[in-house]
C-alpha cells in the first residue's frame, strides 16, 4: 500500500507552486511554438509551390515571435526560482540547448529572409526547415534525458558520460519522436486550420493529421513501455491515472480529427499536446532533475530563498495576464483562413 504525502515537510507552498507554474509555461510554450514548429517542419513536404510556401509562412508569420516568448519565460522563472537547476540543466545539455537556441535563430532569420531573398530562396527554404525540425525533436529529447535522470555530483554538477552519447538513449530518443510526432500533427491542424477552404494545401493537411495522431499514439505506447521497463520510476499511481487520461486524450483526438471540423481538430491537437508537460512533472514531482546516482534537484535544495520565491509571485500574477491578452490581440487581429491579398509577408 502506498503511502500519499501531499505536503513533505521540507517543502514549502512556494516551492510548489513555483514547481507547476514553469510546469505550466513549459505547457503553453509547446502548445503555441509546437503548431508553427511543426508546420515548419512539414514545408518541403506539403507546400507544394510558391503560393503554398507563401501560405504556410504567412499563417506563422505574425505569431511565432509571440509564442517564444513562453520559452524565455520558463527559462527566466527556472533561473530565478530554482536557479542550481538551472545551472545543472544548462551545464547538462549545453550542447542540445544551443542547438535548439541557434536553429530557433536561423528559423527567424529563414522566415524574414525567404520572401525578400530570391536568389537563394532554396537554402532559406532548407534552413526554415531545419530550424523548426530540429527544436520538434531536441526539446523531446531533453524532457526525457530530464525524466529518465542523469549523473549528478553531490555539490549538483552534472557528471559527464560519452558526449551527446550518453543523453541519447532510448527512452529520451522516443520522447523526441513522440514530440516530434505531436508538433506534426498539430502543424497539420493549423494549416488545415488557416489554409484557404477547399484548396489543395488545405485538404492535403487535413488527411496528414490523422496519420501523425495514429504514430504519436503508437510512439507513446512504446515510451510508457520504456519508462516501465528502462527508468523504472513510475511507482505512483497518479502517474498512471495521468497516463491513462493522456492515452484517453490522444485517442479521442485522433477521432474528432476525422470530423472535418478544423478549429475543433486543432483545439483538441492542442490539448492532447498541453497534457504531455503536465505527465512529464507529475512523473517526476518533487524533483526537479532526476538523478542516476541518488542525488536529485528537487524542489527543496534547488530553490532560492522564500522571499525571492513570493516576489516573484506577485510579478507573475500581473505579468502573465498581459502576455496572455496579448496572444488574444494578436490570435484575433489575424484570425481567419488567408486570402490571397494577405500573401505579402
Amino acid at each position: 500500500m502506498m503511502d500519499l504525502v501531499l505536503l513533505p515537510p521540507d517543502f514549502t507552498l512556494l516551492q510548489i507552486v513555483w514547481f507547476w507554474v514553469i510546469a505550466l509555461l513549459i505547457g503553453g510554450y509547446f502548445v503555441l511554438d509546437g503548431f508553427d514548429l511543426g508546420a515548419g517542419a512539414l514545408y518541403p513536404f506539403i507546400a507544394k509551390n510558391e503560393k503554398e510556401k507563401a501560405i504556410l509562412r504567412r499563417s506563422i508569420g505574425p505569431v511565432w515571435d509571440g509564442n517564444e516568448v513562453w520559452l524565455i519565460t520558463a527559462g527566466g522563472a527556472l533561473f530565478a526560482a530554482f536557479p542550481f537547476a538551472y545551472a545543472t540543466s544548462f551545464s547538462g545539455f549545453y550542447l542540445a540547448i544551443m542547438l535548439v537556441l541557434f536553429a530557433l535563430i536561423v528559423r527567424a532569420v529563414a522566415l524574414e529572409f525567404r520572401g525578400r531573398d530570391k536568389k537563394f530562396k532554396k537554402t532559406w527554404d532548407i534552413l526554415f526547415f531545419l530550424g523548426s525540425g530540429l527544436p520538434a525533436l531536441l526539446l523531446g529529447v531533453a524532457a526525457g534525458n530530464i525524466l529518465q535522470g542523469v549523473g549528478i555530483a553531490a555539490n549538483g554538477d552534472y557528471i559527464r558520460g560519452i558526449p551527446v552519447l550518453d543523453l541519447l538513449t532510448p527512452f529520451p530518443l522516443l520522447c523526441g519522436v513522440l514530440g516530434l510526432l505531436l508538433f506534426l500533427a498539430q502543424g497539420s491542424t493549423w494549416l488545415a486550420l488557416k489554409a484557404p477552404k477547399g484548396s489543395a494545401l488545405q485538404k492535403r493537411a487535413s488527411k496528414l493529421s490523422t496519420p501523425f495522431q495514429a504514430g504519436a499514439l503508437l510512439v507513446f505506447g512504446l515510451a510508457t513501455a520504456a519508462w516501465f521497463l528502462l527508468v523504472d520510476q513510475a511507482s505512483s499511481l497518479v502517474v498512471v491515472c495521468i497516463i491513462i487520461v493522456v492515452v484517453f486524450v490522444l485517442a479521442l483526438v485522433a477521432s474528432i480529427l476525422q470530423r472535418k471540423n478544423d478549429l475543433v481538430a486543432f483545439v483538441a491537437q492542442s490539448a492532447s499536446v498541453l497534457v504531455l508537460p503536465f505527465l512529464w512533472a507529475a512523473s517526476q514531482f518533487p524533483n526537479l532533475i532526476n538523478s542516476t546516482n541518488g542525488n536529485p534537484i528537487t524542489i527543496a535544495n534547488g530553490a532560492s530563498n522564500e522571499l525571492t520565491l513570493f516576489f516573484m509571485l506577485l510579478i507573475a500574477c500581473v505579468g502573465v495576464p498581459i502576455l496572455l491578452f496579448y496572444h488574444f490581440l494578436i490570435y484575433r487581429a489575424f484570425r481567419g483562413r488567408i486570402k490571397d491579398e494577405d500573401l505579402t509577408y
